[in-house]
């Protein structure tokens, strides 16, 4: 199959209309967010998602770090100018490869930043480059200012931004044009519909790349109880696993499983063909060709007005599913 493409953004960038989250196919430096990694699957998925048409990678530097950029490098060897990479700077990264858990948005780190990614993914351009969290110290100005000297350089194509307001963005904008804003968003997770985000992106013709489209896995129904999770994987700590919420999510997840079921498809591709109809380019992470595969399948599927409404009367605007991130990470976002 052939999957279509769609503009993201008005800089002409096009894109699949799925893309491919590779954060989990790396470790971090403080254990696995999502249990372990298996270099050989992950290149196979990559290799696998371009037979299939699906080109999008995004990775970060803070992935590992450079881990992940260093995977994608050899997934995508002699093949360079098949793949469409969007990367991310911002996380503080010192000069001994260790997170300093400051962001940092200055220009001269921003510079400094580019230069390890290419060197990591070993390539002279980036097609996507992204802010991955505001800088609260930096004006924007000054980051975007840096970011659109790089797209003169050539060394980046275009400029995106992560968990950021409607504010930041058009402060952005008016510096250079933003093609891009990545944001965690599914039918768990809507709050850049509550605070006007999505609309301030349409008025600007900047695209919409959600994250985590899946609710960190919750909307695949493969997670029944906490204990589905592995020993060391980060989501036992986050409220939305927690009891508070745990319980109440299930029955959210078994109503769109039966909605799901009346269609003959998973819930992650219901939940995938969601985000899709609203012309917002999920990128769902997996580390294995079988679950890649049916999320690209999850692009062939047509949802009616009816199917939406049903699936937004399950998950109203505004319910509360949890926080996805602990207390620091929460006040990082813009």
């Amino acid at each position: 199959m052939e999957i279509k493409k769609i503009a993201l953004g008005t800089q002409g960038l096009n894109v699949p209309l799925i893309g491919l989250g590779c954060m989990g196919m790396t470790g971090f430096q403080d254990g696995n967010m999502y249990g372990e990694a298996n270099e050989d699957e992950a290149i196979a998925t990559i290799h696998r998602s371009l037979e299939l048409g699906g080109n999008f990678l995004d990775t970060a530097d803070l992935y590992g770090p450079f881990k992940n950029e260093q995977l994608i490098a050899k997934a995508i060897a002699g093949n360079r100018d098949k793949y469409i990479i969007a990367t991310k700077f911002g996380w503080e990264i010192d000069d001994q490869d260790n997170l300093t858990w400051a962001i940092n948005g200055k220009k001269e780190y921003v510079k400094k930043s580019v230069e390890r990614s290419l060197k990591n993914l070993q390539t002279d351009y980036i097609d996507l480059y992204y802010m991955h969290r505001l800088d609260k110290t930096t004006p924007i100005e000054e980051t975007v200012e840096a970011m659109g000297e790089l797209v003169k350089e050539g060394k980046i194509g275009c400029i995106g931004l992560s968990e950021v307001s409607s504010e930041t963005v058009k402060r952005a904008h008016a510096i250079h044009p933003v093609t891009a804003v990545q944001s965690e968003y599914s039918l768990f997770e809507r709050s850049v519909e509550e605070r006007g985000v999505l609309q301030t992106l349409e008025e600007l013709g900047v695209g919409f790349v959600a994250y985590s489209p899946l609710g960190r896995g919750f909307l695949s129904g493969q997670i029944r109880s906490i204990d589905d999770l592995p020993e060391n994987d980060f989501r036992r700590a986050i409220p939305r696993f927690q009891e508070a919420h745990f319980h109440k999510n299930m029955e959210l997840v078994k109503a769109i499983e039966t909605l799901a079921e009346q269609k003959n498809v998973t819930s992650s591709q219901l939940a995938l063909a969601w985000i899709m109809s609203k012309g917002i380019l999920p990128i769902p992470g997996t580390k294995r060709r079988k679950y890649l595969e049916q999320n690209i399948a999850a692009t062939a599927i047509e949802l009616s007005s009816s199917d939406v409404s049903k699936l937004e009367s399950i998950v109203p605007l505004g319910t509360d599913t949890g926080h996805p991130y602990d207390e620091f990470s929460m006040g990082l976002i813009d």
